[in-house]
């Protein structure tokens, strides 16, 4: 009985600094009890109401003055049957939420403020006021200082969204979540669990460490897992497929080539004086030199010139017309056409030789 009396003390001793409160439950064990279960609030827990006044104020940007000036009235009576007051300053841009002594749930005053968050990064009404409920929970997801390149920004962000919108709406199909991509942010709306994958995607996309398609992939698959029973309790990692990125660049290695080994050192490279020297030019009077230099100046100046010249001149070249008919046919009319003109090129200087050897001689005779 000692030895199992101290052997209870000195187990007492060592759970001493977990708090003297750590004691196995009844309920714990319980499996009818559904300990993620967030039960509907009851005003009758709280009949006093609060005792002090709780109240949050958010900016929102100019664009959005005309539709919260129209959808106002919605959103007040929407807070007001759960006891809090809004007021929206047009001068200040901004919009307020306060509790009021009609309040009982001391966790509204949050839901309130996560309404006019949702509210200001251009959620429509009717969908924000929903995060009223217990169920639906709300994450302001901030990617504008992810990326430091405007132009990779954005292009990341339209990866986000996919063409048509088809990977936005393929996210939230999986996910279970809302998600509006806006400027600089990305608002999603849903259950705990959507809202921490719907945030890991985004970060990975616009970081670059991974594409939203991928994550879609691996939502399909465990959705499908999660389908069977007998792998309810198991890990799923063995299952899940495993991407890697392949559009790193890699620096390519040069390969040098090892020049065969000499002990004695380089020969020593000619000097400018050197150079000058073996041209003559080192010798030279200033003028002479200045002269040399211009007179270089100007056979680039037209070198370049005359190669500008002719480039431009290429443009007004006509092209060669394509050949029609047989090749024979046409062979044969060239070489016909060729020794015509031959006939008459020698007709031609025939007379002329006729016209400039002219005998004076037979016209004195003649006379």
């Amino acid at each position: 009985m000692d030895g199992g009396g101290d052997a209870l003390d000195a187990e007492r001793k060592g759970r001493r600094h977990k708090g003297k409160h750590d004691k196995p439950k009844p309920w714990d064990e319980d499996p009818s009890i559904d300990h993620w279960k967030v039960e509907k609030f009851d005003p009758s827990w709280n009949e006093s109401g609060m005792l002090d006044v709780s109240s949050f104020a958010i900016l929102f940007p100019q664009y959005r003055e005309k539709y919260l000036q129209e959808a106002w009235p919605i959103i007040r009576l929407a807070l007001k049957e759960h006891g809090i007051s809004c007021e929206l300053n047009l001068v200040e841009g901004s919009m307020a939420v306060s509790t009021t002594r009609k309040t009982r749930d001391p966790y509204i005053i949050i839901k309130a403020r996560d309404l006019i968050k949702l509210l200001s990064r251009s959620v429509p009404a009717p969908q924000a006021i929903k995060v009223l409920n217990d169920e639906m929970n709300s994450d302001i997801i901030k990617i504008g200082s992810l990326v430091r390149n405007k132009e990779r920004f954005v292009r990341r962000r339209e990866r986000l969204l996919g063409p048509n919108l088809s990977t936005l709406k393929a996210i939230e199909i999986l996910t279970g979540c809302y998600v509006l991509v806006q400027g600089n942010t990305v608002a999603a709306m849903g259950s705990f669990k959507g809202l921490k994958q719907v945030r890991r995607i985004v970060e990975d996309c616009i970081q670059n460490a991974q594409h939203p398609v991928y994550h879609i992939k691996t939502l399909l698959m465990k959705r499908e897992l999660a389908k069977n029973p007998a792998l309810a309790n198991e890990n799923w990692d063995r299952f899940l497929p495993k991407f890697k990125k392949k559009n790193v660049k890699q620096r390519k290695v040069k390969s040098k080539q090892k020049k065969p080994y000499t002990p004695f050192p380089p020969p020593q490279q000619p000097s400018k004086i050197d150079l000058q020297l073996e041209s003559g030019e080192y010798f030279m009077s200033d003028k002479r030199k200045s002269d040399k230099k211009w007179q270089e100046k100007q056979e680039t100046q037209a070198e370049k010139v005359a190669e500008k010249k002719r480039k431009r001149d290429a443009a007004f070249v006509p092209p060669k017309e394509p050949t029609t008919g047989n090749t024979k046919s046409a062979s044969k009319h060239d070489v016909s056409a060729m020794v015509k003109s031959l006939k008459e090129k020698t007709s031609k200087h025939k007379k002329q030789d006729e016209h400039q050897n002219v005998k004076a001689e037979l016209y004195i005779r003649s006379a």
